[in-house]
């Protein structure tokens, strides 16, 4: 699942902290990685220096993979390409064309006229590719190739829905793999919108009591499915409110360095398996994020193991 990783560059130091995170998954699961530099213009002179640079950082990583405590389990290997047109499509068709396992890059990457706004670039990639992408906010990046601590605990939000579940085989890896903790969390409303009155109408408390119940059980029969049995740590979260604010929240309160989420794969990201919430928690969280594309799921489908079945 994660045997290539492809990193998109765009010379700035911001870009590069996309880096320490694949050679964090690299060093535990053997992965090959790719960095690419994508040119506006076929026949750039500046070609020869997109090739250099990628291949000074290609010798930088592949260094630090290998001298990572722990060897990986297998000999660290980088490749570098430089391609040329439009950023966004050329990486979404070079990663389904070399069948990318995960992308990882910065969500902003401004640094020079002559360079390309990794922000809006990441968007576009997003909205158009199959493949999990792993964001990285910038506030979260500083000057360089910069040291980071390793990844060990991930918030992984989930509603019940096979949308929603469409994450868990690649959190399941990666946890299995990066001896990661997690979390799991369902977020609940605490009333609704009357269909006549158009007034929110608070739940009873035994209604809600009820509904967490439900919602406890779900999560612990999702542990029990796929996480136990691998030895990973989790440990399940039920709250109610707003679902994008409960996850920034949470992720902050347990110091997370990861949320996986999952989004509708054939409406596109514009519609999130929690209507807006994906969007709110990559704009206005600090924590790196995992999108994975549910593909040919339906938002209203309730998932294998949810609690109301």
């Amino acid at each position: 699942m994660y045997e290539r990783l492809l990193v998109p560059l765009d010379g700035s130091a911001l870009s590069e902290a996309a880096l320490p995170f694949a050679r964090q998954i690299a060093s535990r699961a053997g992965s090959e990685i790719t960095l690419v530099y994508v040119s506006r213009y076929a026949g750039d002179p500046q070609g020869h220096m997109h090739e250099l640079y990628l291949q000074r950082l290609s010798d930088i990583t592949s260094s630090k993979i290998e001298s990572h405590e722990g060897k990986p389990q297998q000999k660290a290997v980088t490749k570098t390409a430089v391609l040329s047109g439009n950023p966004a499509e050329q990486i979404v068709e070079y990663a389904e064309k070399t069948d990318v396992g995960l992308i990882i890059m910065t969500t902003h990457g401004y640094s020079g006229l002559r360079r390309w706004a990794l922000g809006s670039v990441a968007d576009k990639i997003v909205r158009a590719t199959t493949r999990p992408v792993l964001l990285i906010r910038s506030r979260n990046a500083s000057a360089g190739i910069r040291a980071t601590g390793p990844m060990r605990r991930v918030v992984l939000p989930l509603d019940g829905s096979t949308v929603a579940e469409a994450v868990i085989p690649y959190i399941e890896e990666m946890a299995s793999k990066l001896n990661l903790e997690l979390v799991l969390l369902q977020v609940l409303p605490r009333g609704y919108v009357s269909a006549t009155a158009y007034d929110y109408v608070l739940y009873t408390e035994q209604q809600m009591k009820a509904d967490r119940a439900h919602a406890e059980g779900y999560l612990h029969k999702v542990e029990n499915q796929f996480f136990k049995p691998k030895g990973i740590l989790t440990r399940a979260e039920v709250r109610f409110g707003n679902a994008a604010e409960e996850i920034i929240k949470l992720a902050g309160e347990v110091s997370a360095d990861l949320v996986a989420i999952s989004a509708h794969g054939r409406s596109g990201v514009t519609r999130w398996v929690f209507g807006s919430v994906a969007d709110r928690v990559l704009h206005e969280g600090d924590t790196p994020l995992l999108l994975v594309r549910s593909p040919g799921a339906r938002v209203e489908q309730e998932g294998a193991y949810s609690p109301r079945k």
